[in-house]
């Protein structure tokens, strides 16, 4: 079979008074509120190079091509809340030690204030390691990981993307599938459309024999490119590891934006996003292309 890693990566969500300004410091504290937006976006300059540093104000937000008021910022620089979903089903028996790795060379990447979280899944989702700011602690949980059991992907997906609304902050969520989902009630579309009502992020990484399951590669690319993030095949250790740390450096350099919709009760219609940048020459901007209300 074949491997695939998902990251995903949530959004936290705030709710403010007007501010008078878009400094950094209007935009410190905050609560949930499940009105808000989510959008995370990466900025590339011509050079391929990662913009950071902007403020609030370089960025332009439009909903249905109607410019939005942002309630909420965080810039590349603040800590987020990462978690990482590991299959560990019986096919994974020859994968899991690379896996476990680049796992752990990845948690070594994380900042010292940033929040990791280790969850595994066969029929059924496992919380190995709740979030922690113990790097050692999550390590320790992926050395365990043993495989055996059937694959629940898409259930998976969800499970681990609602136990994560509640966290603050940025958010990102890594998955490591080596297969094709064989024991999900939810079906991909489902999974899709789920992962775009939650504004998650999903970085995706093929292996292996599922490299040649087509409608498979396409779930997860929809899942990746709809939401802002990634797709990734693996041929090799080296490759792997390669993948593993040009995600990390994309969790580095997202910015968090927020914004209050005007949504009519009952609508359920795709909302286009188009996130724009006013101070970077030919930026090229990574973002999700829009959510379902």
């Amino acid at each position: 079979m074949k491997t695939y890693c998902i990251f995903i990566c949530c959004l936290s969500i705030a709710l403010f008074p007007a501010p008078r300004s878009f400094a950094q410091d209007d935009f410190t504290s905050y609560h949930i509120d499940a009105r808000l937006v989510e959008v995370y976006a990466t900025v590339v300059d011509q050079r391929g190079h990662f913009v950071d540093g902007l403020p609030a104000d370089a960025f332009r937000v439009l909903e249905n091509g109607k410019q939005q008021r942002l309630k909420h910022f965080e810039s590349q620089s603040q800590a987020m809340h990462c978690a990482l979903l590991l299959d560990t089903t019986g096919s994974m028996t020859i994968a899991l030690p690379r896996l476990k790795n680049s796992v752990i060379d990845f948690i070594d990447e994380l900042g010292p204030e940033d929040y990791v979280a280790i969850y595994t899944f066969t029929e059924q989702l496992v919380v190995q390691q709740d979030f922690t700011q113990d790097k050692d602690a999550a390590k320790r949980a992926v050395l365990r990981l043993r495989p055996g059991g059937r694959t629940a992907l898409f259930n998976a997906l969800s499970e681990a993307a609602q136990a994560m609304r509640d966290q603050p902050g940025k958010k990102a969520m890594v998955v490591f599938t080596d297969g094709d989902d064989n024991a999900s009630v939810l079906n991909s579309e489902a999974a899709v459309n789920r992962a775009r009502v939650d504004g998650v992020p999903l970085f995706t990484v093929a292996e292996g024999d599922a490299l040649d399951c087509a409608e498979l590669k396409k779930v997860l690319g929809n899942l990746s490119t709809s939401t802002g993030g990634a797709a990734f095949e693996v041929d090799d250790q080296k490759s792997m590891d390669a993948i593993f740390q040009r995600i990390s450096n994309q969790l580095r350099h997202m910015y968090l934006l927020a914004y209050t919709p005007t949504i009519e009760p009952g609508e359920k219609d795709w909302r286009r996003i188009d996130v724009q940048v006013n101070s970077v020459q030919d930026a090229r901007i990574r973002a999700k292309s829009g959510y379902f209300p």
